[in-house]
């Protein structure tokens, strides 16, 4: 690791048009289509980036943001109620079509305000520049291609059926009242993943950004006011406990939608008074493994295993967190792990060609240190030098080797540069390890032999819910489901999903007598009805 004098950089050094002059002192938040001014207490935001001066080593102030009590989350509740108003209010009842415009001129509002969010979502969370441009066209692409999937959804929905003398239309009708909460390692493209289907089907929404990536949302509160009715989307800040939780206690919510930790999820869920009536929509933790067998393509492996294991540091739940490598070719694949490792480039979030960076978390540094320590007291050795060194919200990747169950890096998600690998002789070991964990997102596997492929296809499929051929766990492409099993997930979220997830099945249905035939013709030809229509959206 290089010095610290000089691994952190003088304010100099940093590109004028990505240096973040000044401070955002937030003060407004949006309830009820009004940006609402706060005079209280404010919490202040620091960068996991430090800069020299003439004193030392400081953390880069951002500014701060309001923080909200339980007046004013309830302030939130009553304009979403007013703007849902029982499933009569103007955006649940409100054609497709017409959602679909607002929602496209939100999309033209928020890509002018690219530069502003992509510098704050890499100065708050110390992701790389080009990857938070990535997070920030991919939301983009995730919003348009949400809004094509609800056309395709309409126009299957526009026709009426008869099925045994029933003539009946169905369609997907909202839930309610959404609580959106998303996560702080993709604090714009997870939590829009949330966000923009639950509006987008007619739900009205109450959004608390994440711990860390929340000046980034600044930027587009003028969008959000702009382009929804009053109420339909109420942006709050502060301490859970003091507004969701609240809010949450009142049984007033009808659908909850989260992606962060089970603890946090299972408090809230519990909080609610009629949990029966009550949709989550989870993305939780991850432990998932990589599996190389003894035939593996090596160079291939510990490729997507690097890139698996600490891309964005490994603040991923997609990420590799534990890898098992088979006996015969631990030595050469932890050679060769250690040898790609030291050629990657650890620095500053907007250096070129950069992928370890400064950790957001204030206390992540010491948690990691926790469980290299452990390891290493219960037979583990960091193969790699420097690895575990801390520099204030730096941490050095390590690489941990053997690891055992005795571990408790065997268990926790470590969520950060940290890589424990273990060895096995027999394939049952690490399936074993996925049957008793409490997780089941993804598994990646590693080999050439088809057929001990397919055998190790079958059962996994029923553990976790994405298998990977040869290549690292991921949540893309926005069009496939992601989910999980046990404690890693409730619902499921892609472009298709989504709108399925946020939504509920609901139909008009008549008997065939002249009647209803005639009541039916009268209401589709004068359009007197947004849900009985035989509208087709172009």
């Amino acid at each position: 690791m290089e010095p610290q004098k000089q691994f952190f950089p003088l304010e100099s050094d940093i590109p004028k048009e990505l240096f973040l002059a000044e401070q955002l002192e937030q003060k407004d938040y949006l309830v009820n289509g009004e940006l609402k001014q706060w005079s209280g207490a404010v919490q202040e935001v620091f960068s996991p980036v430090y800069i020299q001066d003439n004193s030392g080593l400081k953390r880069k102030r951002l500014g701060s943001f309001p923080i909200l009590g339980e007046k004013e989350s309830f302030e939130a509740l009553d304009a979403a109620k007013q703007a849902y108003d029982l499933g009569r209010g103007v955006w649940p009842t409100m054609p497709v079509k017409k959602r679909i415009e607002h929602m496209l001129k939100f999309t033209k509002m928020m890509k002018e305000q690219k530069a502003n969010v992509v510098k704050f979502l890499m100065w708050e969370i110390g992701k790389t520049y080009k990857d938070s441009e990535k997070e920030f066209d991919r939301t983009v692409e995730y919003i348009l291609d949400t809004i094509e999937a609800l056309k395709n959804l309409d126009r299957d929905s526009s026709r009426i059926e008869k099925k045994n003398e029933i003539y009946a239309q169905i369609r997907r009708g909202p839930l309610g009242i959404t609580v959106c909460m998303g996560p702080y390692n993709y604090p714009l493209n997870e939590t829009f993943a949330l966000l923009i289907p639950a509006l987008i089907m007619g739900n009205v929404v109450i959004f608390k950004p994440a711990k860390h990536g929340v000046l980034l949302i600044h930027p587009l509160l003028n969008a959000f006011k702009e382009c929804f009715p009053n109420g339909v989307i109420n942006i709050i800040y502060g301490h859970g406990k003091d507004t969701i939780a609240k809010l949450m206690e009142s049984g007033k919510i009808d659908v909850f939608s989260f992606i962060g930790s089970s603890k946090i999820a299972n408090v809230l869920k519990k909080a609610h008074p009629k949990p029966n009536r009550l949709r989550s929509v989870l993305g939780l933790e991850a432990k998932n493994p990589a599996i190389v067998l003894q035939d593996a393509d090596l160079e291939l492996a510990v490729n997507e295993c690097i890139l698996g294991s600490l891309s964005f540091n490994g603040q991923r739940c997609t990420a590799l967190k534990i890898i098992f490598v088979h006996e015969k070719i631990a030595d050469a694949f932890n050679a060769l792990f250690i040898q790609k490792l030291e050629k990657l480039k650890m620095g500053m979030p907007w250096e070129d060609g950069v992928m370890i960076t400064p950790l957001p978390e204030p206390d992540k540094p010491a948690y990691l240190k926790e469980l290299i320590e452990d390891a290493k007291t219960k037979g583990a050795k960091v193969l790699n030098k420097n690895g575990g060194d801390i520099n204030e919200s730096f941490v050095y990747p390590a690489v941990l080797y053997p690891v055992s169950s005795e571990m408790r890096v065997y268990h926790e998600e470590q969520f950060g540069p940290v890589v424990p690998i273990l060895s096995f002789k027999n394939i049952s070991e690490p399936i074993q390890y996925i049957v008793d964990s409490n997780f089941g997102q993804q598994v990646s596997i590693f080999g050439t032999n088809s057929q001990e492929l397919a055998e190790l296809i079958d059962p996994l499929v029923n553990q976790v819910c994405r298998v990977n051929i040869n290549s690292q766990c991921q949540r893309g492409p926005d069009m496939f489901p992601f989910n999980g099993r046990k404690d890693s997930a409730e619902g499921t979220l892609s472009v298709f999903d989504a709108l399925r997830v946020f939504s509920i099945r609901t139909m008009v249905a008549c008997k065939e007598i002249e009647l209803n035939k005639k009541i039916l013709s009268e209401i589709i030809e004068e359009r007197s009805s947004n849900f009985l229509s035989s509208d087709y959206i172009l």
